[in-house]
């Protein structure tokens, strides 16, 4: 009896988790990999044509598109929406996202103020400081 019910049990859990998870089509698929590979040639032209100018604009520029290809990534390849597990995986995507942005943040404050607060050194203090 136990095991009926338990076998009843996961086959309808089967078909609930089936029926609610998003598939990957082959156009959706193909879709993703034309939308990365225009999002890695266009910074790749950027950087080797120096197209624009200055390399502060370009990074930043760069950073944009890596973060529109992260997202890229996660709709068409992971196939994550707010409808998947419940909308779980996109609230761990949220809480992961913010642990990151804060100690990247974090770090670069960090070393800022460490290179603004640092001694500076001249070569004529390295020399006194040798004897």
């Amino acid at each position: 009896m136990s095991s009926t019910t338990s076998a009843q049990s996961v086959e309808a859990h089967g078909k609930d988790s089936v029926e609610d998870e998003p598939h990957g089509t082959f156009k959706g698929y193909v879709t993703g990999f034309v939308l990365a590979a225009i999002l890695t040639a266009i910074p790749f032209w950027l950087v080797m044509g120096d197209v624009l100018g200055d390399s502060r604009v370009t990074g930043i520029v760069v950073m944009a598109f890596a973060m529109v290809q992260v997202v890229v990534h996660m709709i068409y390849f992971l196939h994550m929406n707010t409808r998947a597990e419940g909308g779980w995986t996109v609230l761990a995507l949220i809480f992961t996202s913010t642990v990151v942005i804060i100690t990247l943040v974090g770090s670069l404050w960090v070393m800022h103020h460490l290179n603004v607060n640092m001694m500076p050194m001249s070569v004529e203090d390295m020399k006194k400081h040798m004897h």
